[in-house]
């Protein structure tokens, strides 16, 4: 337990769930994020930080993280282990979120492998990289717009699939609600979904399938 009364780390959780506490690093100051990410690594095993601000990159990086992604780093990563896990991204402008799932899964020792760009808009281009990975344990489909991809996928494959929707989009997106609606709403039985832009809580998902 820290010492900082602003800070109450939970350096107990990997041993009751087995994941460690994260670090949400937006809306704290660059001490206080910079203190809970010190304290972890004093008292825990693997150590993750997301939603990261340019106040704050440096400070941490100083820390020196095993894996450093657009908001997101890592410390004391866990050994690889031979489950892998696909994130399955409809466009480039889903980066940010399929680069928070893919160094969540990495850092708690899992194989994370990225497709990207591969939206139902030209449905060719998921077919044609669907071999890339059917061998995969599990799936993080990853879409902004109207979110029609892990419907497509959980008629193709029987992995089991975390949908994530995204903010991306046009018009009457709503800033992720409209595919949000649209993974909820699938036809396409055995899909689960977690909130818009939660790269970090697909990737968590997954972990727990993958331990059982």
């Amino acid at each position: 337990m820290s010492t900082r009364p602003d800070l109450r780390l939970d350096v107990e959780r990997t041993g009751r769930i087995g994941m460690p506490e994260a670090v949400l690093c937006q809306f704290k100051t660059v001490d206080q994020a910079t203190g809970a990410v010190t304290g972890l690594l004093d008292t825990h095993d693997t150590v993750i930080a997301t939603r990261i601000t340019s106040e704050q990159s440096p400070k941490l990086e100083a820390l020196r993280p095993q894996l450093i992604g657009t908001s997101t780093m890592a410390w004391q990563l866990r050994p690889p282990t031979s489950k892998s896990v696909a994130l399955v991204s409809a466009g480039t402008s889903d980066a940010p979120v399929a680069d928070e799932a893919a160094i969540t899964l990495t850092a708690l020792g899992h194989q994370a492998r990225r497709i990207t760009d591969v939206g139902v808009a030209g449905v060719h281009r998921l077919q044609s990289a669907l071999p890339e990975f059917e061998h995969a344990d599990a799936v993080i489909a990853i879409a902004g717009m109207e979110g029609a991809l892990p419907t497509v996928l959980a008629g193709l494959i029987g992995k089991p699939i975390i949908a994530v929707p995204t903010s991306v989009g046009y018009g009457s997106s709503f800033e992720g609600v409209t595919a949000l609606l649209t993974m909820l709403s699938s036809c396409a039985p055995g899909i689960s979904v977690v909130g818009i832009d939660n790269g970090y809580g697909a990737a968590c998902a997954v972990h727990r399938i993958l331990q059982q």
